[in-house]
């Protein structure tokens, strides 16, 4: 809320004359009595408790502003302060009753936002309630009692790492000011808990945050090396913005001709680092939904016999092969030669186990 509500001790009200919108006594709990106060006052309300199937009339509108602010006001000012706020811009509709009828954001997409953020793995679940809160605001209270019962669950796959925002905060600094950064790479240990992996602190160039698959990940540079590399952020912690340049992403590489997110993303559908590699498999119509989730459209299809279908993409070898044995009795991998002898290695592999 705009304001909170006047304790049930205070006894003197706000009162506006209802020609004038003057001030007919000073301000007790608000500083300066103006009528832009009643205006952000009155569009607070309309906000909380408006909506086209809760629409107010001037008369619920004085009752709300005594019993949330404690302030006393006659119709006409209601009016004129609403005819005042409309003339800001705001989109007051005035049809039986008053209602806020345009808002930052719909009921649809806050709901949207909010099963994504729960959804997600990349942040603990004291922060996804955080978050969802804070995109509560931005409706009123019927969206609020809609979506009361996410308030007591839990994902129950959100990450333990409580420094997530805080690593995302200073990476998104270092990105913006072109900076290295140093941090701590957490790996889980046979305790279950996270622990730091190989006890050293990375130093990474960063170039972009991205979100795959229900977890974030930072796309950068390991210090050592001149490659790509990816790291969960909800791995990452303790991180510092350090004061070297980070290295130019035309020097590294696999981005010398800068970052194309939606073509890096669909060849590196499970984010594994590498350069992309051209493929040809034979699979059947009912795996195009399959393949353009994960490989996006940057497809070549062609008929093949029967119902067969070929295909043609692009993508990093370690992903390629680990998407193939996922779908392994739906596809079949005819080119390169020495893509078809790994995946029959690690077939008979796992045929061996079940032997």
């Amino acid at each position: 809320m705009f304001m909170e509500k006047l304790s049930d001790t205070k006894e003197k009200s706000i009162i506006y004359n209802n020609d004038s919108d003057e001030l007919l006594e000073d301000p007790f709990m608000y500083g300066t009595g103006t009528k832009k106060m009643l205006n952000m006052l009155i569009l607070d309300i309309l906000r909380e408790y408006s909506d086209k199937d809760h629409r107010l009339l001037q008369q619920d509108i004085i009752d709300l502003l005594d019993s949330n602010y404690g302030i006393a006001c006659e119709r006409r000012a209601v009016k004129n302060n609403i005819t005042s706020l409309k003339e800001m811009g705001y989109d007051i509709a005035a049809e039986k009753g008053y209602y806020l009828k345009t808002r930052e954001f719909t009921d649809a997409e806050l709901r949207l936002m909010i099963d994504s953020i729960f959804s997600s793995g990349g942040i603990t679940d004291k922060e996804a309630h955080q978050l969802a809160k804070k995109l509560e605001k931005f409706s009123n209270k019927y969206f609020k009692a809609h979506v009361s019962h996410i308030h007591s669950t839990s994902s129950g796959r959100n990450a333990e790492n409580n420094q997530v925002m805080e690593s995302i905060a200073a990476i998104d600094t270092a990105i913006s000011k072109g900076k290295k950064i140093s941090f701590s790479y957490l790996q889980y240990g046979v305790d279950l808990k996270q622990h730091p992996k190989n006890d050293i602190r990375y130093v990474v160039s960063p170039y972009q945050m991205i979100s795959s698959k229900g977890k974030y990940y930072l796309i950068g540079n390991y210090d050592a090396y001149d490659d790509v590399s990816h790291y969960r952020l909800d791995r990452i912690t303790d991180v510092e913005v350090l004061k070297d340049p980070r290295k130019p992403m035309k020097s590294i590489k696999g981005l010398e001709n800068g970052l194309d997110l939606a073509a890096y993303m669909a060849e590196h559908v499970y984010m594994y680092s590498g350069k992309g590699e051209h493929f040809k498999l034979r699979t059947n119509e009912n795996m195009m939904d399959t393949l353009v989730d994960n490989f996006g459209k940057d497809l070549r299809v062609a008929f093949g016999e029967e119902d067969d279908i070929i295909v043609d993409l692009k993508c990093n070898p370690d992903a390629f092969f680990y998407w193939v044995m996922q779908y392994g009795q739906k596809t079949e991998v005819l080119e390169p030669a020495s893509m078809r002898e790994r995946i029959r290695q690690a077939a008979f592999e796992v045929y061996k186990k079940y032997k």
